[in-house]
């Protein structure tokens, strides 16, 4: 019998949801799980179409208990899992572990991975999540753009899910390796990695007719 985990204030793991394979490195508890959820701009939707497995890349965000994701009306799968059970994978990887062998070598990483019933969501809460899409992208955003016409608001499918299950796994720290390779000479450590907001590409299409906002000359440099 697996051991019993105590959650406070997240998601007791499941049958699915335990992380088995170094225990020690899984994560239940909302406040640990949605900093990861949060931190990236894309996921992975995994879903079941016409009996076949299918994988969807997509940019998300999350607001309360409810992860959110949109394409295009047009799209092939967006409507057809509504009702349905979807899996949500993300994973952001913070450096390259470099031990002195390729066995031991390893990667600092966050990952969660969310389970829910998929459903669309329309109307005045379809229009909000537009905005708090653009808040998470670029907080302030949101205030400085036009309202979107009904036109783009019918070209858009959004879809949602209440989050039932989820769990995260997250490694950091140093190398672990065997105590008989601490003598070799070869060097050993991370090789740590970030992503960055680097700079401001004007739209090459149009003449500027407006400087960029101090909210994105504050968005230069900013970690993701």
């Amino acid at each position: 019998m697996p051991r019993e985990i105590p959650v406070s204030d997240g998601f007791p793991p499941s049958e699915r949801t335990r992380v088995r394979r170094l225990p020690e490195r899984g994560l239940y508890e909302r406040n640990e799980i949605y900093p990861v959820v949060d931190a990236a701009l894309t996921c992975t939707v995994a879903y079941l179409l016409d009996g076949r497995p299918m994988a969807t890349p997509t940019a998300h965000w999350r607001d309360g208990d409810h992860l959110y994701w949109h394409g295009s009306a047009a799209s092939r799968f967006l409507k057809r899992v509504v009702g349905t059970e979807v899996c949500v994978s993300i994973h952001l990887t913070d450096g390259i572990v470099l031990a002195r062998s390729g066995f031991d070598s390893s990667m600092n990483y966050r990952s969660a991975t969310l389970f829910g019933i998929c459903e669309e969501i329309t109307g005045v809460e379809k229009v909000a999540q537009l905005d708090v899409f653009v808040e998470k992208l670029v907080p302030g955003r949101s205030k400085e753009l036009r309202a979107s016409h009904d036109k783009e608001l019918k070209a858009t499918t959004m879809l949602g899910m209440k989050i039932s299950e989820a769990s995260g796994k997250i490694r950091d720290g140093g190398v672990h390796d065997n105590e008989e390779d601490a003598g070799e000479k070869i060097w050993a450590g991370v090789l740590e990695l970030e992503s960055r907001f680097t700079k401001l590409i004007p739209d090459g299409d149009t003449p500027v007719i407006a400087a960029p906002s101090q909210i994105l000359e504050q968005m230069i440099g900013k970690k993701i």
